[in-house]
């Protein structure tokens, strides 16, 4: 479902409101905190916690994408948040230290062993993921949560950030930027990402829609800043006119702003990144970036327990939900709309 900014905001206003109680209602020494190696030496990260007793009748496994960032903190706060609230749920938080693959795998094949009775996971990769998740599914219900896979027919619902409509909003933002037009890049991670290949498609048919921007194509960074810089700086070279880029990562955004800078053309091109995590925001507050796009992960880890236990309880489940935008600018940061939409750095 596609939402409008006003009712994003009213919705996150619930939603953050929840993620307060969570946070606030556990008590000191209410989880245990383990850290593990998982078989390729990476090291994650396993937290328990129950329902209000800890002895909770249903079992849930939240994997993140990668351990640590806040996107996944606050669907994290969503998933113990419907924990706390619906009772009766033991929830566990494991994720690899970066976003790989090879390290989220062997964690998949550790939960998957224990057998629980949900797992909530973002997979790495849309292909490598889809055969130990397969598996997994024979055991435990599959909520795939944020991203997905080439054939997700094993998992009991979808739910994700309506990510075509994520790069439609991006482009929204450089419209309000630069209203009189120009030449847009977009500098994403890697293809094979769901999320982000969304992204692009979405920020892709905006701009087919709107004749005064000329769009010069899309190009990788790897996570590399250095990268995202000598992209921007080669293509003002070949683009002169060149007014604004949508980086889809803070790491692209970063090297977006230093390549700018770099050119001479600091204030003559706009970046819009993605989320609002406090590295984000920072980037916004110093003008490093003009405009962030920010998610609503607490809905989105709070629905993935909801179809998990509805799928449980034998009741029917959504096969795909969908959730909105908020537009974050400088202007609009300290409004009490532009706080809400703000990611969580604990729970």
């Amino acid at each position: 479902m596609r939402r409008t900014t006003s009712s994003m905001a009213a919705a996150a206003a619930v939603l953050l409101a929840a993620s307060l109680v969570a946070c606030s209602s556990s008590s000191p020494g209410g989880s245990e905190t383990s850290g593990g190696t998982d078989a390729t030496g990476d090291t994650g990260s396993d937290t328990g916690s129950g329902s209000g007793s800890g002895s909770g009748d249903v079992d849930i496994a939240f994997i993140q994408g990668v351990i640590g960032d806040n996107f996944y903190i606050s669907m994290e706060c969503g998933v113990r948040a419907a924990a706390e609230e619906l009772g009766g749920i033991n929830v566990s938080v494991q994720g690899p230290q970066k976003w790989d693959p090879a390290l989220q795998q062997p964690i998949v094949a550790s939960v998957a062993a224990t057998t629980p009775d949900a797992i909530l996971i973002a997979p790495n990769d849309v292909s490598a993921l889809q055969r130990p998740l397969e598996e997994a599914a024979k055991d435990s219900k599959v909520v795939l949560v944020d991203t997905t896979v080439e054939d997700p027919s094993f998992a009991v619902s979808e739910i994700a950030s309506d990510n075509v409509g994520g790069g439609a909003a991006a482009f929204e933002a450089i419209q309000q930027l630069v209203p009189d037009g120009g030449q847009v890049l977009v500098i994403d991670n890697q293809p094979g990402i769901s999320t982000s290949d969304d992204r692009v498609k979405g920020f892709e048919d905006a701009v087919a829609e709107d004749s005064s921007f000329e769009y010069v194509g899309v190009q990788y960074a790897q996570n590399q800043p250095a990268k995202a810089a000598d992209i921007v700086t080669s293509t003002l070279q070949k683009y002169p006119d060149l007014k604004a880029v949508f980086a889809t990562n803070l790491f692209s955004a970063e090297g977006a702003a230093t390549g700018i800078e770099q050119a001479g053309a600091t204030g003559k091109v706009q970046v819009v990144g993605f989320d609002a995590g406090p590295a984000q925001v920072e980037a916004l507050e110093d003008g490093t970036v003009q405009a962030i796009i920010a998610q609503q992960p607490f809905q989105i880890g709070y629905q993935g327990v909801e179809q998990a236990l509805a799928a449980l309880n034998g009741e029917a489940t959504e096969a795909q939900i969908q959730t909105g935008f908020s537009i974050i600018t400088k202007e609009t940061l300290d409004t009490p709309e532009g706080q809400e939409a703000l990611y969580a750095s604990e729970c």
